[in-house]
C-alpha cells in the first residue's frame, strides 16, 4: 500500500495523523466489541454458540486493550515501540482466533463467520498501523 493510498484511506495527509487515526479506529472498534460482550454475554453467546463466561472474559480483556490503544492514539506522537506492540498483539489475536476456531471452539455458523471476520479485521488494523508507522518513520528521516 502506497503512502498516498494510506493517506486517502485515513483521510489525512500527514503520516502522524494517519497513524493516530488507525490506532483510534482500532480502539473504538475494539471498545464497541468489548461493550457488546460485557453487556450481552448471554444472548450473544447463544447466537454465536460460545460460552457466555468466555465472552465476559474476552469483553474485560478487550475493554482494557481498547483503553490502552486509545491512550496511545491520544498521544501527539505515539511511540514506535508502543505501536509495534499493538501491531504484534493484533496479529497474535488474529492468529489465535483462527487457531481457536480450528482446534477448540465449536461455534454456531454465525459464530464461525464472526470469528473469521473479526480476525481479518484485526489483521487489517495491524497492516494499516504497521504501514502508517513505516510512513511516519520515512517522513521523519
Amino acid at each position: 500500500m502506497s503512502a498516498t493510498q494510506l493517506a486517502a484511506l485515513a483521510r489525512s495527509t500527514t503520516p502522524q495523523s494517519t497513524l493516530r487515526r488507525f490506532l483510534a479506529l482500532d480502539a473504538v472498534v475494539t471498545g464497541v466489541n468489548a461493550l457488546a460482550y460485557l453487556a450481552l454475554p448471554g444472548p450473544l453467546g447463544r447466537f454465536l454458540g460460545v460460552d457466555s463466561a468466555l465472552l465476559l472474559a474476552l469483553g474485560a480483556f478487550l475493554a482494557a486493550y481498547a483503553a490502552g490503544v486509545g491512550l496511545l492514539a491520544a498521544r501527539p506522537a505515539p511511540p514506535a515501540p508502543g505501536v509495534r506492540t499493538v501491531v504484534e498483539a493484533n496479529l497474535a489475536w488474529a492468529v489465535a482466533s483462527l487457531v481457536a476456531l480450528a482446534l477448540w471452539l465449536t461455534p454456531s455458523t454465525a459464530g464461525a463467520v464472526w470469528t473469521v471476520l473479526q480476525a481479518l479485521t484485526v489483521a487489517g488494523f495491524a497492516v494499516l498501523q504497521h504501514t502508517a508507522l513505516k510512513a511516519r518513520q520515512g517522513s521523519s528521516v
